[in-house]
């Protein structure tokens, strides 16, 4: 039987399945490495995501491109995030939402992953797009006037990191969902010119 090429549907079929797939792994990923740092194995992440390991390995060569390809993945969650923020029309809301966004989705969670796998020229330029994104949306709160003068964009991604790092079974989730969000409310009151206290130390670098 002669070799048929596949149609752009089935293409965008097989490419929107893979996507699909790329999340589940993400989200299992998020919590095994947050919980065991990057020396997990692989097995602990194919378990989680409910896959066997022929599927990564067929779909990633190694651990190290497994890793890259989700860290890729994460940063793209965020830079849409990002869009929404800047196109919102009031700068703070756009702020919150943004931080807000990147907690639910953990887009800081594999942040503990920089230094210990080879970065990849996608993986930079995500890092910096995202970063710069980042700046816009600190800016636009500064100009308005809502943001404290002396927080910076590395805090607001310090601080999305940090709230990122969750338990990978919390014993109540429910509980512990209700105490994030307890707690990045106070974070983000925190964050108000209006409300603003000096802060303490100088800016991260």
């Amino acid at each position: 039987m002669p070799f048929r090429s596949l149609s752009p549907q089935s293409v965008r079929g097989r490419q929107a399945e893979a996507r699909r797939n790329d999340l589940v792994v993400l989200e299992a990923a998020r919590d095994v490495f947050t919980a065991q740092g990057a020396a997990a194995p692989v097995s602990a992440v194919a378990e989680r995501a409910g896959v066997g390991m022929g599927t990564l390995y067929r779909r990633y060569g190694s651990k190290t491109e497994l890793l890259q390809r989700l860290c890729v993945l994460a940063m793209e969650q965020a830079l849409a995030a990002a869009g929404d923020a800047l196109a919102a029309a009031d700068p703070w809301d756009g702020l919150c939402g943004y931080i807000a966004a990147c907690v639910e989705l953990r887009s800081g969670a594999l942040a503990s992953l920089a230094g210990q796998i080879e970065t990849t020229a996608e993986m930079l330029g995500a890092a910096r797009q995202g970063m710069a994104r980042t700046e816009d949306i600190v800016a636009r709160a500064h100009r308005d006037g809502s943001l404290r003068a002396d927080v910076t964009a590395l805090d607001i991604t310090w601080l999305i990191e940090q709230f990122s790092r969750r338990p990978p079974d919390p014993v109540d989730p429910g509980e512990e969902r209700n105490v994030r969000a307890r707690l990045l409310a106070i974070a983000l009151d925190g964050l108000r010119a209006d409300l603003a206290h000096t802060l303490p130390g100088r800016p991260p670098s």
